[in-house]
């Protein structure tokens, strides 16, 4: 929408030659007033970048053709407003006021079907929805059809809007209101292609992909196996050491103690703890097999 308002600003002062007329209309504002207004408003637009006097400025515009009514009659002013609301509508859009431009729109266009074309060709927004009303009104409208833009808008308002809002019914009907009937079958025609996609999507997302899961269930399976594997291997070795005798296991329990301590027999400074665990094991021996031991080793 920003660029094609700033092509279409930077485009304003050409066609303002074009709309110039000797002989004001009434009691219409004088055409080289409005005009003025107008190249004030690109100006501020394209060159000085000051987005807010340049709304304003356009604001001002519209108004003075707004208090007179027979402005409205005359093509020339029509023109000029036309212009005057694509340079406020490329202002509020680099403010980031795009959300405003339908209700600014309305204040110099009471009846959403009266917007120009041009002005309707800009509504590109990234909100379909807030378009979706005005401009299937603007489409329904008998005194619209015979306009050269219907056709250019009726596609636009299609693909932009009717088809990604998934609205069927709604472009079926607008594809019955085309005059051509080329326009009409490629209306069809896209309908037909976007509903066949849509109903693509809701298969694919409903239908899980079967690679995945067969990829999902023989790492589940990989990984039951494995922990039965480790479970398998824990309980022999706690079999096996249960089931060997009293002396094996002090013995292991020595020979796993001297390889992690790594005490060394032959060093002095190991003496006084093998003495210590000689004086331990012959006190649990006193201690659980016989009383007669406590005699002996009392002496």
């Amino acid at each position: 929408m920003k660029n094609e308002g700033t092509i279409s600003a930077l485009g304003l002062r050409g066609c303002v030659g074009s709309l110039r007329s000797s002989e004001p209309v009434g009691l219409a504002p004088p055409p080289s007033l409005l005009q003025s207004l107008l190249e004030e408003a690109a100006d501020y637009l394209v060159v000085h970048r000051n987005f807010k006097a340049c709304l304003e400025t356009c604001q001002r515009g519209c108004e003075r053709l707004g208090s007179c009514l027979q402005a409205e009659e005359c093509e020339d002013s029509k023109d000029l407003k036309c212009f005057l609301c694509v340079v406020g509508i490329q202002a509020l859009a680099e403010m980031d006021r795009w959300r405003e431009v339908l209700s600014w729109l309305l204040q110099y266009y009471q009846v959403p079907e009266h917007l120009p074309p041009k002005i309707l060709e800009l509504c590109k927004v990234k909100e379909p929805q807030a378009i979706l009303e005005v401009a299937s009104n603007w489409l329904r409208d008998p005194a619209n059809r015979d306009l050269p833009e219907h056709g250019a808008i009726f596609e636009l308002h299609l693909f932009r809007v009717l088809l990604p809002l998934h609205c069927w019914t709604d472009a079926e009907d607008m594809a019955g209101l085309c005059a051509e009937e080329e326009q009409r079958q490629a209306a069809s025609q896209a309908i037909y292609t976007a509903r066949q996609q849509q109903e693509e999507n809701l298969e694919e997302t409903r239908e899980p992909d079967p690679q995945k899961e067969n990829q999902g269930g023989t790492f589940c399976r990989k990984l039951l196996a494995l922990w039965k594997l480790l479970r398998w291997l824990l309980a022999s070795v706690v079999d096996h050491l249960l089931s060997l005798p009293l002396k094996r296991t002090f013995l292991i329990a020595l020979i796993l103690c001297l390889l992690v301590v790594r005490f060394d027999p032959a060093c002095p400074s190991s003496l006084p703890f093998f003495y210590k665990l000689a004086h331990v094991f012959y006190r649990i021996r006193g201690t659980i097999f016989s009383p007669c031991y406590l005699s002996s080793y009392n002496l």
